[in-house]
């Protein structure tokens, strides 16, 4: 066991020296999505989806919950290191930072958003266009701050990346009637799509040409829908695997589409699914133990205020762990993903 944890500390050296030789080719990592790449926007809205608050955070930079619904960092922040960035990408609502900071890196993410405007009412959180808005305002100090022609070159080189849709379907379609009696599942995948479409695009239109589109992870094996499938002996929902499968299908035909209509656009697909699946089918390549239920509390519901320092069930290590909390996967499983994608998809940027 010692064994495999030495062998992740290398992973992550090697990943540190690829971010040093690194020709510099993308000068910033901007990012929207929900809480797969929140660090920690949601501290400053009036919402019920934080986790600025142990024991969240207790294996990131001195024990700190930062707001990030993880142990320690997240995907966006390894991807950051991969391209030579800084260790770390902040949350735009943070006073703690200012402009010179977000030139390199800043995410408009906020945990329980999705895609449809429906979903991030269910929490009071940050609407997508609502993270686009806070965009166009970034831009605005970034030209302030490198002048006109350097701020358009910086987004033009910047890597946007895109992170989202888990909350549209498992705490919006399924849980509550409004769009399910709308729309069937297949009508809402498109309804969707349409918005992923038109985001890309203004994106696009912001000066944007290098974007990645996150697609959903094997949403059926989260711990959450794990403990909810009772028919299944509490294996993984296939039901929810086989939307998120579809799903990405259509997202990877949307990215086809998009890089023939835009010219000069460099859109790649980000497909979390099958390295996510990997990990859970087979724990031990990556010296993990636990995979049906999360380290946190009892590991089978819990996340967000749940999820306490209080609690006498939290595991002691959460690298032997899949999932951090019911809903999110541990810094291990972040780092997995993140070098993954790294050597794949995102390659071609790097």
């Amino acid at each position: 066991m010692a064994t495999m944890q030495t062998l992740f500390l290398i992973s992550v050296q090697l990943l540190l020296m690829l971010a040093r030789t690194s020709g510099g080719k993308v000068p910033a990592i901007i990012v929207f999505g929900d809480s797969s790449v929140d660090a920690g926007n949601n501290n400053f809205i009036p919402t019920v989806a934080r986790s600025n608050f142990q024991p969240y955070g207790r294996d990131f930079y001195g024990g700190r919950a930062t707001g990030r619904f993880s142990n320690g960092k997240i995907a966006t922040d390894f991807i950051s290191q991969a391209f030579g960035l800084k260790p770390t990408i902040p949350a735009y609502l943070d006073s703690a930072y200012n402009i010179s900071e977000f030139a390199t890196g800043v995410t408009f993410a906020s945990a329980g958003t999705g895609y449809d405007n429906a979903t991030s009412n269910v929490l009071s959180v940050i609407p997508l266009w609502k993270e686009l808005e806070y965009y166009k305002d970034y831009q605005k100090k970034l030209r302030t701050y490198l002048g006109e022609k350097q701020a358009s070159q910086r987004i033009a080189e910047a890597l946007h990346i895109t992170s989202m849709g888990t909350n549209d379907f498992l705490e919006n379609y399924f849980a509550y009637p409004g769009r399910s009696s709308q729309f069937t599942i297949t009508q809402y995948e498109d309804f969707l799509v349409r918005i992923a479409d038109n985001f890309i695009k203004e994106l696009y239109g912001l000066g944007a040409r290098k974007i990645s589109l996150g697609g959903l992870p094997p949403m059926g094996c989260m711990p959450l829908e794990r403990s909810r499938n009772l028919i299944g002996s509490h294996d993984c929902s296939q039901r929810y695997n086989n939307l998120a499968l579809e799903f990405n299908g259509k997202l990877k035909d949307l990215v086809e589409k998009l890089n023939k209509e835009l010219p000069g656009i460099s859109l790649v697909f980000s497909n979390p699914y099958y390295v996510f699946l990997h990990v859970i089918r087979n724990p031990s390549l990556y010296g993990i133990d636990v995979t049906e239920v999360a380290c946190c509390a009892t590991g089978l519901f819990e996340m967000g205020y749940a999820c306490n320092r209080e609690n006498p069930f939290t595991c002691a290590d959460a690298s032997k762990y899949v999932f951090w909390d019911s809903f999110h996967p541990t810094e291990k499983t972040n780092y997995i993903v993140a070098n993954y994608l790294v050597k794949t998809v995102l390659a071609k940027y790097v």
